[in-house]
């Protein structure tokens, strides 16, 4: 399968004071997809505009035609499977099936309090992703006059309908994010597809070739995930979201190409970028941006 690059859009901008060109010159410049975050804030931009995912996605959909749309990613710590199945059915149907939900255990960021709850701890946070994944695959898949009811330790759903279920078959694609043995077990049972952003832990003092050998470990160790489920792990497409590594792959076209064809090497089916902004974690050369996107993966052959 031929490399695939997309790219994520931050939901900082108001949408007619240049999200919505973003959205648009996104499917102009060809790529495959374009997912933003599913935060309520997020680091550095906690104090700046921040929008919601699910409105950002549906209005990208309207404005948009071929260019596939998603979340990297949706994770527990504000949502609940029974009203996230019923945004994405929603979503899926505006978009005519071109929704992918990234989806992550989630962290100790800002989401894990904003509703008033104290942090999970690692083993709870686990523990709750496993049953999140597991009753929102039931809720999509299932949309027939049957209802869905379900009693877990975390959630329930009361003869939950989801008619008309989704336009993609049986539902739309899952990209688990995981690194760890129960995320990647998760990943191998539900997914269409893999997300990593590397080993957090080689960002700052890392180098990018440790940073290559760590993946390739996690690469490794997804496809003993697989093999534990009976399943071939060339089914899941791979994703790399970029950003998180020691890398500078936005640095130049030619920076890029070398990252690119490294992981790619790899098994990656799917490399992801930042949109540049200005004065951010994410500044880049919007004319390299562009080049990136339009040249990089006729380069790679």
């Amino acid at each position: 399968m031929s490399l695939r690059l997309s790219t994520v859009i931050l939901p900082y901008r108001r949408w007619h004071d240049g999200a919505r060109a973003t959205w648009q010159q996104a499917e102009e410049l060809g790529f495959h997809a374009a997912y933003t975050y599913d935060h309520l804030s997020w680091r550095t931009f906690r104090d700046g505009p921040w929008f919601g995912a699910v409105p950002t996605l549906t209005a990208a959909a309207a404005v948009t035609e071929q260019l596939r749309l998603g979340t990297l990613v949706t994770s527990p710590n504000f949502r609940h499977p029974v009203t996230l199945a019923k945004d994405l059915i929603s979503l899926d149907d505006v978009s005519n099936g071109r929704i992918t939900l990234g989806i992550g255990a989630g962290g100790t960021g800002f989401d894990a309090t904003a509703l008033g709850q104290d942090p999970w701890s690692p083993r709870e946070r686990a523990d709750r992703f496993a049953e999140f994944v597991q009753l929102l695959d039931t809720l999509l898949t299932e949309d027939g006059a049957d209802s869905v009811s379900y009693e877990g330790a975390f959630y329930s759903a009361s003869e939950a309908r989801n008619i008309p279920g989704c336009v993609q078959r049986p539902r739309l694609p899952f990209a688990v994010a995981a690194t760890g043995p129960r995320g990647l077990k998760l990943a191998a049972r539900h997914g269409q597809a893999w997300v990593t952003t590397g080993d957090p832990k080689l960002f700052e003092t890392g180098t990018p070739e440790q940073s290559l050998q760590a993946i390739r470990g996690q690469v490794e160790k997804l496809s003993t995930a697989c093999e534990a489920q009976g399943r071939d792990v060339a089914e899941l497409d791979r994703i790399l979201l970029t950003g998180f590594t020691p890398d500078r792959p936005l640095d130049s076209f030619d920076a890029f190409v070398d990252f690119a064809g490294n992981h790619a090497a790899l098994g990656f089916t799917e490399i992801v970028i930042h949109w540049p902004i200005p004065e951010s974690d994410f500044a880049a050369d919007q004319k390299i941006f562009e080049r990136i996107a339009t040249e990089a993966v006729q380069q790679l052959g």
